[in-house]
């Protein structure tokens, strides 16, 4: 299998902390594929019409995407703890919580891409509206905080701890752990995971 891959993006670091925590991950080549919003990859085109990261490219030619398909996919290949619950109110919220940090995820890209622009650019209606979705997703996910796993972890655990990475990575002006104690306290624990440590995001091509 191919994976089309990148040391930027936060939903490729999303599947590749599954692959490491699933032991799959030799079962996949990583292949630098460059993608920009202004600027389709041709040869990613021809596996993801959307010329969006990840996409996964299985033996038989056909592809997955987006990264929750990726993930879920992943979590067939191997005979341990499942990420994804397989049924109940335990699969519908650990779904829920993957759901919600990819959508915050969205936002973040958004936003960032918008304060990119030059000044006089920008539209500061979004920019404000962006600070208030933050704020109220932060905010709830401190609440969720004690719930989270650092233990038989599942898939929210996983796509919470990758948007917080992110955030770190992309975004640290935005102080996330501010008046957010026991988030914080979650994921300075769920970083230390070696699937965490061999995926951090980097610049380097």
């Amino acid at each position: 299998m191919k994976l089309h891959w990148s040391p930027r993006s936060p939903f490729v670091r999303k599947v590749m902390v599954c692959a490491y925590e699933t032991g799959v991950a030799d079962r996949f080549e990583c292949v630098r594929t460059p993608v920009a919003m202004d600027t389709p990859n041709l040869s990613l085109l021809r596996d993801n019409p959307l010329s969006k990261l990840p996409t996964l490219v299985l033996d038989d030619g056909s592809a997955l995407f987006d990264s929750s398909v990726i993930c879920e996919y992943l979590d067939t290949l191997h005979g341990g703890a499942p990420l994804f619950p397989a049924n109940g109110s335990e699969r519908f919220r650990a779904l829920q919580q993957q759901a919600f940090a990819d959508g915050l995820l969205d936002i973040y890209l958004l936003w960032r891409q918008e304060r990119n622009k030059p000044p006089a650019q920008q539209r500061a209606q979004w920019l404000a509206a962006f600070r208030v979705k933050s704020d109220a997703s932060l905010d709830a996910f401190e609440t969720l905080a004690p719930s989270l796993r650092l233990d038989a972890i599942q898939i929210g655990d996983i796509a919470i701890a990758c948007m917080l990475a992110w955030l770190d990575f992309r975004l640290p002006d935005l102080e996330w752990r501010a008046n957010r104690p026991r988030l914080a306290a979650w994921h300075a624990r769920f970083a230390e995971r070696g699937s965490m440590r061999r995926t951090e995001p980097a610049d380097a091509e």
